[in-house]
């Protein structure tokens, strides 16, 4: 448990950062949040807005002047900002590099200046790149295959080095397929669970990139708001200027996760039940496979996932029935 906290949560109106505000909230700390709306949702935050102990702050994390505003006073900063997805990055490499790396770097030194010791930040699996290893493990990576993957991990480059020549405590998290509440259903780069339960209850046919072989790790967000507040208050020196996967630990092909959905969205439209999928062209830059080791984490953190697949697109589709009709 974290309380009594100043926090500074950037990308707070994005889909993991709004769920990590509230968390935070909760617990008794201070939040204040930095979000310039490129893909973060004013409706994410207006929960919390009439909260004494939330502070929101409009702003770029390209802007270095936005960057110290936000984290005046801040004890920990949980870095989420960033320009997700694959097939973005490769249509605009260079606005991927602007707001992953030197948006990353901006708050890095921020820190360093203004004397922030903890900095928790978002990295990602795509950092696996082309390894065919299974399952991934930390210090194993592959050669990048996407923009969005290479600032990823130049992200984890600049935060190693400035907390082995600035004594800044990093710890980063390599999230992989994060699903859960406040998770944008769509745009072109709406993540594969919420597009595929919004069309369901659109009563869309589902189209599956390849022959839906395809697997990956999927992560409730519970689960990665248990791994960034045991990175934010660890006393652990081992862990500090480490990576962490983050993840549940067993993979899943989208066949199953399509006919998982469809099974539990049938609990609220039956009619579901009767949906066949189209599948599609594989998706240029994805990897074929994705399943983390989580052994480093539950070893210097304590991390401990509570919800698997199942148990999390159950909660997921609760919110999403309840928000999406």
């Amino acid at each position: 448990m974290i309380e009594n906290k100043n926090i500074l949560v950037t990308g707070g109106a994005g889909f993991i950062g709004s769920n990590l505000s509230e968390y935070l909230l909760k617990h008794n700390n201070t939040v204040t949040c930095l979000d310039n709306f490129i893909t973060g949702k004013r409706s994410n935050i207006e929960p919390f807005l009439n909260d004494p102990n939330f502070k929101f702050i409009e702003g770029d994390i390209r802007n270095s002047e936005d960057c110290k505003k936000a984290v005046q006073g801040v004890e920990i900063i949980l870095h989420q900002a960033a320009l997700g997805s694959v097939p973005r990055s490769i249509e605009n490499p260079v606005l991927s590099n602007e707001i992953n790396i030197m948006g990353m770097l901006n708050m890095l030194n921020v820190a360093k200046e203004c004397g922030v010791k903890r900095f928790v930040y978002a990295a990602s699996s795509s950092t696996y790149g082309d390894s065919k290893e299974l399952p991934k493990v930390e210090d194993h990576i592959g050669k990048p295959l996407s923009p969005y993957a290479v600032s990823k991990y130049v992200n984890e480059l600049h935060a190693q080095n400035f907390g082995e020549l600035y004594g800044l405590e990093t710890i980063g998290l390599r999230y992989f397929n994060v699903f859960g509440r406040r998770q944008d259903p769509d745009g072109a780069y709406a993540a594969v669970i919420p597009k595929f339960v919004k069309q369901f209850i659109n009563g869309e046919q589902i189209t599956i990139n390849g022959d839906g072989t395809i697997s990956r790790d999927f992560t409730y967000i519970d689960n990665v708001i248990q791994a960034n507040v045991l990175a934010a208050t660890t006393k652990n020196s081992e862990a500090y200027n480490q990576v962490f996967n983050v993840a549940y630990g067993k993979n899943n092909n989208l066949n199953t996760l399509y006919e998982t959905i469809r099974e539990l969205l049938s609990r609220f439209k039956p009619d579901v039940r009767m949906a066949k999928p189209n599948h599609g062209p594989n998706r240029k830059g994805d990897i074929e496979h994705s399943l983390a080791s989580i052994e480093k984490a539950k070893n210097l953190l304590g991390y401990n996932p509570q919800f698997n697949l199942r148990n999390g697109l159950e909660n997921a589709i609760d919110w999403y029935w309840k928000n999406l009709k």
